[in-house]
């Protein structure tokens, strides 16, 4: 995994980070970080982290997380033959992640993946899984070469138990 070549810092979305300028290439994830994030914020819908550049003082990447549930029955049978059968199973939403074109191609992505997954472990909420929704053919590649699982019914659907992510991240 790639650590940024700048001084960064990654840290909750606030008013003081510059959005303007963000440009991801794709316009859904360009316009929620402009226009919808610091309204999800103030409402207590989501929980929005971004990567700095120190330097620049700019936005390298963001991501999103957020509470959700899943479905028992969408899940695989060897998942969940040894947990309750409860309707409903608690997880993690990472809802986006985007980098801006200015710094693609340097692992940064990746770089905060791994950020969101150990925010995701050493949440005090509990969480068996961390979920995501691919925009694209090539973002399902992405989760999928880090170990991210299509869910059967809904193949753009994917997730990572939290078990894995342990043993990913470690203790």
């Amino acid at each position: 995994m790639s650590v940024p070549d700048f001084n960064y810092i990654i840290e909750p979305l606030s008013q003081q980070h510059n959005r303007t300028n963000f440009h991801c290439g794709i316009e859904a994830l360009d316009s929620y970080l402009k226009k919808q994030a610091r309204q999800d914020l103030r409402r207590f819908l989501t929980a929005v982290f971004v990567l700095s550049n120190l330097d620049s003082n700019e936005i390298a990447g963001y991501y999103t997380l957020a509470a959700t549930a899943i479905q028992l029955a969408e899940l695989p049978l060897t998942l969940t033959s040894k947990i309750p059968k409860y309707p409903l199973i608690p997880a993690t939403l990472l809802g986006r992640l985007a980098i801006d074109e200015k710094y693609q191609k340097k692992g940064l992505g990746t770089f905060l993946l791994f950020d969101a997954l150990q925010r995701s472990k050493n949440s005090e909420i509990a969480s068996m899984a961390v979920i995501v929704d691919a925009k694209n053919e090539q973002a399902q590649q992405f989760y999928e070469y880090h170990q991210f699982i299509p869910f059967p019914q809904q193949p753009h659907r994917l997730y990572l138990p939290m078990a894995t992510i342990i043993k990913l991240l470690g203790d």
